[in-house]
């Protein structure tokens, strides 16, 4: 029923302007304007997240966008470069980057998490 409706994501900032500089910028997406102030950015699988802006914004407290990536050590790497600071996380098992290796003790893939500048948690994950 809902197989081609052209079904986005969407979640909140407490400033637009930062948020366009971040994915924009940071990470290199696509942005453009989406009305009534809000953001939209183009991931390369050609789906859409609308990013609007709230004063009352609570960052969401579980990961709102993940990113495969073919090689997350080089990936980290350039996201550290630009600035980005990587998440730890109790329990994660996470190396000096950030990682969790999950492949080598059988929990998952090989990921690591990182914030917006409104706080949203965001992750890189090994494909």
């Amino acid at each position: 029923m809902l197989q081609s409706t052209g079904a986005y994501s969407g979640m909140s900032t407490n400033d637009i302007e930062a948020a366009r500089e971040f994915y924009g910028t940071t990470l290199g997406l696509a942005v453009q304007d989406g009305g009534m102030g809000a953001i939209l950015v183009t991931l390369d699988t050609g789906a859409v997240v609308y990013i609007y802006p709230k004063p009352d914004h609570t960052p969401a407290a579980y990961t709102a966008l993940n990113f495969p990536v073919a090689d997350i050590d080089a990936t980290v790497d350039e996201l550290t470069a630009s600035g980005v600071v990587f998440q730890r996380y109790e329990g994660a098992y996470q190396d000096d980057k950030g990682i969790a290796r999950g492949k080598s003790v059988d929990r998952g893939p090989d990921i690591a998490w990182f914030t917006d500048p409104a706080g949203n948690i965001i992750s890189v994950m090994e494909n």
